[in-house]
């Protein structure tokens, strides 16, 4: 009976008969330089880590200081000195290792052994010791591990959506060339190796992947900018120094002092500010679906102007939906059970059948009979069952539809269905019905469709969406990001899910054939004009990203596949998905937790509020440093040490070090113009470093004159005596001046940028004032006042740093207030 037949599920296929090489050719091979040479780790080792961190200029000056310090018994000077950079430095060596683990721990390639026909067997051998010309053997689920033509009679079908971004599997002939890191889907098969290890589409990604890049943002960039011109200043300062103290009779001790005060003038605790502020990014934004994995990530996002995004599982979720059924000549309700009661019997899903299942579940008949199945292949384009039950007898094919036609009956009327979903930019699928068997060769298994195959109904399928793509990118859109889609499908294909998102492209997509007859020049151009861009190779995706830099652009890359992460490591910002692949997450700046990416709006509002608490902190350290430097150069010219290494560090923790900290979390997620920090920040250091060095020489020469003509000459004048006393009320007054600064910097009430109505924030206030009482109780504690060297002072030296601070506040005030400062210098503000 026909009902005990097989189903003719597995094909055995003939095998040529290939040997392989031996053993002796392959210790040949390998002796003439054409083995296996696997990706090296990442290029910097942990002594050039610990080298670039620990030994750079600023610690290596800082650390011989403080060396003199211990050596001439200045214990506590000198681990005031060097607490905070030691701090920040053990930050950055945690950071660089944890990147360097993260980078090394990438591979391409998963599969631990090699199978390869030697000496005419097969063998199991690891990767690393193939070598070129080896034979080996592919089977269904293996990954390729070497690039190689595909050797003797064997066909098979092959996932290169690694590489590629395209999820149709690939028909690989005798002759067809094979990449590593792509995945044998059917058959089975031979092939040879030409490239093998770091010289193979997978190393050369491996490699490139592993690299290590050190991407600064514009803040970042701009902060050394300032730390290197103020490094300058302190290096001058000291070679003044060391000569004054050679023509001078200056103590040693006094010397070294001094030139720790100088060196104080770098502010090397805005590193650690940094890294304050951007882990309290890191801390919220993970909250919302965002993982960090490099700390400047977040701030580098709110900089970003075009967002590239890869389309297959970044904006829609990888699978397929059903859009629309047409039937032919029955009913819908039957052509549901008929597709349902199809997909539930195939041995393989795929996408196709697996979103037509979902839709037709519920009609579906269970427990068929199936006589005969052929499997869906790319190269054939159609599916098919012979069913053997009374309910759903005979034939049934799933295909492309220009692959069914010439097979259907003559009098087949297909309407306009296919064609108006074609033009939507759909997949459409034909589904038939026949009552002759299919015909396979058994000895390639290449099968044939009956004839007069009747159309029981048209299926639209369509990639579905993920829910807060539209949503999100319309965000963007208000953020003034511009998109860029790139993609490894057929640009009509990635134009229409750009539609359904509700983007509109002026410019026509851009297919990877058209970019490659392109140079750079006119590349850079179509690239700024276009959005939609399809068939796209991953050196095709590095290229537009590139080509966006050469515009000044700055571009974030979101992808989730190995084809992205050329493109994510040449943007400036790189984004994956967290079912991406290990190579795509291990590249990435940020991984998207629960492969969503509606957490980016709050992450770039989170690197608006990080850069804004960098502003705010950059005018307190800028504003100390630069009154800090005036007066070193201004004191010693009138003659005498402005300050002693434990007095700036006072003054450093009161005026610096917790406002800075606090300003990080307090700060707020507002836009701020789009120019650059250092400008912005000479408007506002110079009036206040230079009213406060003014008024700060006057209570200095107020204290220091009156007592040098009252007391006697001292044994100790850098301990005793007149210039102590000058240099406590200076330190006293420029710690007043900065309680007033971060009340200038953060007022109570401050007006929105772009908004109505202004908004309180009392917090900054409070922290005044908590700080004011503190510094009055280490001025009241004798012992205190010892530590940090300061002196007990008068009553009127008290009343007269009051009334010098309150002449700064007024003057400040009047200067900001008509715009002084602006009108000196011509830029005015209408």
């Amino acid at each position: 009976m026909q009902r005990e037949q097989k189903p003719m599920m597995n094909i055995q296929e003939q095998r040529p008969r290939i040997q392989g090489l031996s053993t002796r050719e392959v210790e040949e091979r390998r002796a003439r330089g054409l083995g296996c040479v696997p990706p090296p780790a990442t290029g910097r080792s942990y002594l050039r880590i610990v080298r670039e961190n620990v030994l750079n200029t600023v610690n290596t000056i800082l650390f011989s200081i403080a060396l003199a310090l211990v050596v001439l018994g200045q214990y506590l000077d000198a681990l005031i000195s060097v607490g905070v950079i030691s701090f920040n430095m053990i930050i950055s060596l945690i950071q660089e290792v944890r990147a360097k683990r993260t980078l090394d721990r990438i591979a391409l390639l998963t599969r631990p052994k090699a199978l390869v026909l030697r000496d005419g067997r097969e063998q199991l051998i690891e990767p690393e010791a193939l070598v070129v010309g080896d034979i080996l053997v592919m089977r269904p689920g293996d990954q390729i591990i070497v690039d190689g033509p595909l050797v003797g009679d064997g066909c098979v079908e092959v996932d290169e959506s690694l590489l590629t971004g395209e999820a149709d599997p690939m028909t690989k002939r005798e002759g067809d060339k094979l990449y590593s890191g792509t995945f044998c889907v059917t058959g089975r098969a031979y092939y040879r190796a030409e490239h093998v290890g770091i010289q193979s589409v997978a190393g050369t990604l491996t490699v490139r992947a592993r690299a290590y890049r050190a991407t600064f943002t514009p803040l970042q960039r701009e902060i050394a900018l300032i730390i290197r011109t103020l490094l300058f200043v302190a290096i001058f300062l000291e070679i003044l120094l060391a000569a004054a103290a050679t023509i001078s009779v200056i103590p040693i001790v006094e010397t070294v002092r001094m030139a720790m005060v100088i060196i104080g003038i770098v502010p090397n605790g805005l590193f650690l500010s940094i890294s304050v502020a951007y882990a309290l990014g890191a801390v919220r934004i993970a909250g919302k679906g965002t993982l960090v994995q490099k700390f400047n990530a977040i701030e580098s996002l709110s900089h970003v102007d075009v967002l590239c995004t890869d389309k297959t599982g970044t904006l829609t979720t990888n699978t397929l939906e059903l859009a629309a059924l047409h039937p032919y000549g029955i009913d819908e309700a039957r052509l549901r059970l008929l597709l349902g009661s199809y997909c539930a019997h195939l041995s393989n899903q795929n996408a196709t059948s697996t979103a037509i299942g979902a839709a037709c579940c519920e009609q579906a008949l269970h427990e068929l009979s199936v006589w005969q199945e052929i499997p869906f292949s790319s190269a054939r384009k159609w599916g098919a069952l012979r069913m053997a039950d009374t309910a759903m007898e005979g034939t049934y094919v799933l295909g492309a539809p220009d692959t069914l036609q010439p097979y259907l009956t003559t009098d087949a009327d297909l309407g306009t269905f296919l064609e108006t979903e074609t033009k939507q930019g759909r997949r459409v699928l034909l589904f038939v019905h026949a009552d002759e068997p299919m015909c396979q060769q058994a000895y390639k298994g290449e099968a044939y469709l009956p004839s007069d195959l009747r159309p029981l109904g048209a299926i639209s399928l369509r990639d579905k969406l993920r829910p807060e793509a539209r949503e999100t990118l319309e965000q963007f859109a208000t953020l003034g990001i511009q998109i860029k889609i790139i993609s490894g499908d057929h640009p009509q294909t990635v134009a229409r899910i750009a539609q359904q998102l509700g983007l509109e492209d002026k410019a026509s997509p851009l297919s990877g054939a058209e970019l490659d007859v392109l140079d750079d020049a006119q590349l850079a151009q179509r690239v700024e004009e276009t959005m939609i861009f399809g068939r796209i190779t991953p050196q095709q995706k590095e290229r537009i990203v590139q080509a966006l830099h050469r515009r000044n652009h700055y571009v974030a890359m979101i992808g989730d596949g190995v084809n992205d992460v050329l493109a994510l490591k040449q943007a400036k910002l790189g984004i994956a998905m967290q079912s991406g692949s290990q190579a795509t997450r291990g590249v990435a700046d940020l991984i998207l937790l629960h492969d969503t990416f509606a957490s980016l709006p709050s992450a770039v509002h989170e690197g608006q509020r990080i850069r804004n608490g960098m502003q705010d902190i950059l005018k307190l350290f800028l504003a100390r440093v630069a009154s800090v430097t005036l007066l070193l150069i201004s004191i010693t010219f009138i003659g005498g040490i402005p300050f002693q290494p434990r007095q700036t560090s006072l003054l450093t923790f009161f005026t610096v070090a917790v406002p800075t900290l606090a300003l990080a979390y307090w700060a707020r997620p507002e836009r701020i113009p789009n120019e650059s920090i250092i400008r912005s920040l000479v408007r506002f250091v110079l009036p206040v470093s230079i009213t406060m060095c003014l008024i700060a020489i006057g209570v200095y020469l107020s204290v220091l004159i009156p007592a040098a003509l009252t007391s006697p000459v001292p044994t100790n004048p850098y301990r005793e005596g007149p210039l102590p006393l000058a240099q406590t009320a200076m330190t006293i007054f420029l710690v007043f001046c900065g309680f007033l600064l971060v009340l200038f910097v953060e007022p109570p009430n401050r007006a929105r940028p772009g908004q109505k109505g202004p908004y309180s924030n009392w917090l900054p206030t409070l922290m005044v004032l908590m700080l004011l009482i503190c510094f009055i109780g280490v001025l009241s504690i004798s012992s205190l006042r010892t530590l940090f060297n300061l002196q007990a002072l008068s009553l009127v030296a008290y009343l007269l740093i009051s009334a010098a601070t309150l002449l700064w506040a007024v003057l400040m005030w009047i200067i900001w207030r008509f715009h002084l400062f602006e009108r000196l210098f011509g830029n005015t503000e209408e």
